[in-house]
């Protein structure tokens, strides 16, 4: 009996087992043959297999990185880069976040279906990556696994259901419609910046009326983009290290220079793989889900990633992306004024929100709104990380964390929560449930007493969803 049970637990200790057992379960459920069913199974099997192995990658670029900056120096440099962190959390806790992963979708669909919320998250690897984040903290201070992934899921079930809700106003101003929502880890960084666009903006001078030179094309491309940024941030760290230093402590007596350049291309390569991974792992998890919450959850409205919003204002993501780093540029440069941890500017972050967070700010407030906007966001993305590194316990000792604006709001919470106690967990995840019901149930109220005080045409203010 106990050498099964300790199988059993072995075989649940490895994520990538567990990621096509969800696979399976969700192909089971949408009555695939048992050709694809196979098929699918074990491509998520494998494919979190690739996502370890580009952790790997990721991992052996960036630890000799950490060593030379803080030679450098003198201090900690930590690049904000999603994919790096997670897949070293993946290896120490990928079974914990895949189960998060799991039943927070299930959660997700549940709050959509009982609420006035009605987004789907659909975003599947950024909430892969906010289940790992929510592993870390909770399990680093103290909480059992199984603790941890109840409480998990429902954090998980949450944020998924109110990230999107925070963007939503601004999202109809971009796309004319109510139908598609914004499902990012970076979406409160993208909300500040409409809001910073509505307050300083003028809508009439559109970013779109700038003729954007085609030579910079190439920095909509983010596997070039990651790959010509990091290799300068290697190159200047290198120069400040010395030849010396490189060639005797990290390269084993290569050139110096062509060693920097080797290992940019080694994280550029790192993070392809993990993403290749990824979208292998949820290519057969998400449909499922995709089908079971049509069912269940009338009217929902899908959040996806925030590629959908770049075809509305391409110059807006260009400048978006440019005033975003330009953003984590300025916050650097305060952090090594001020001593202590420094977070470098992450660039796919500034890439993928500060895009979004362009397109966002010139919507409510034109080429104003998306500069001052975005820079917003890139200040954000800059300092937010610093508030989350505290709890991740050996994780954030490494030289990469999470970093986008969801990622260091909520981390925050929860981790000073954890601070307080797992009782103060367990309040603030329970409160903020109830928070949700109790404000779905009023507004609900209160438009049904408006539309019984004045029927006919909805109003203005009742076509703002409740955030």
């Amino acid at each position: 009996m106990n050498s099964v049970l300790n199988t059993l637990l072995d075989i649940f200790r490895e994520p990538s087992v567990i990621i096509g057992l969800i696979a399976l379960l969700g192909l089971v459920l949408q009555r695939k043959s048992l050709s694809d069913t196979l098929k699918g199974t074990i491509k998520a099997f494998v494919g979190f297999l690739v996502l370890a192995a580009g952790a790997g990658v990721v991992s052996d670029a960036l630890t000799p990185f950490g060593e030379m900056f803080q030679h450098a120096f003198g201090v900690q440099g930590v690049v904000p880069n999603n994919e790096a962190i997670v897949g070293k959390v993946l290896t120490d806790y990928g079974s914990q976040a895949a189960l998060i992963f799991f039943f927070g979708m299930i959660v997700n669909v549940l709050l959509a279906r009982f609420t006035r919320f009605k987004f789907i998250y659909m975003s599947g690897h950024v909430a892969l990556y906010l289940s790992a984040m929510i592993a870390v903290i909770l399990i680093a201070n103290g909480f059992s696994t199984w603790q941890t992934v109840l409480w998990g899921s429902l954090a998980e079930g949450l944020i998924t259901t109110l990230s999107p809700a925070l963007v939503q106003p601004w999202m109809r101003k971009v796309t004319k419609q109510d139908n598609v929502a914004l499902g990012h880890t970076g979406n409160f960084g993208i909300a500040t910046s409409g809001l910073v666009g509505k307050l300083v903006g003028d809508t009439k001078k559109s970013t779109e009326d700038l003729k954007i030179p085609k030579g910079l094309g190439f920095l909509r491309d983010t596997t070039v983009v990651i790959a010509v940024s990091m290799g300068i941030i290697y190159l200047l760290v290198t120069l400040v290290a010395g030849a010396g230093y490189v060639e005797d402590k990290l390269s084993g007596g290569q050139w110096f220079l062509l060693w920097a350049v080797m290992q940019a291309g080694k994280f550029s390569a790192g993070v392809f793989i993990i993403l290749a991974g990824v979208r292998v792992v949820l290519a057969e998890i998400i449909p499922a889900f995709k089908g079971i919450s049509e069912k269940l959850v009338p009217n929902a409205k899908p959040a996806l990633d925030v590629p959908i919003v770049f075809t509305f204002a391409p110059n807006a993501v260009l400048i978006g992306f440019l005033s975003s780093f330009v953003g984590g540029l300025i916050g650097m440069g305060v952090l090594v004024a001020i001593g202590g941890t420094i977070i470098i500017p992450g660039i796919v972050a500034h890439f993928m929100t500060g895009a979004a967070s362009g397109v966002i700010g010139n919507a409510t407030g034109g080429r104003r709104g998306a500069v001052l906007g975005a820079m917003t966001n890139g200040l954000m993305i800059t300092f937010l990380p610093l508030l989350v590194l505290p709890f991740l316990g050996d994780v954030g000792l490494a030289n990469s964390t999470f970093s986008d604006a969801d990622f260091g709001v909520s981390g925050f919470l929860l981790g000073s929560a954890v601070r307080w106690g797992h009782s103060a967990v367990i309040v603030l995840i329970l409160a903020s449930l109830a928070a949700v019901f109790v404000g779905s149930a009023v507004a609900t109220r209160r438009e049904a007493a408006k539309s019984a005080a004045d029927p006919g045409p909805e109003s203005e203010s009742e076509q703002q969803p409740v955030v």
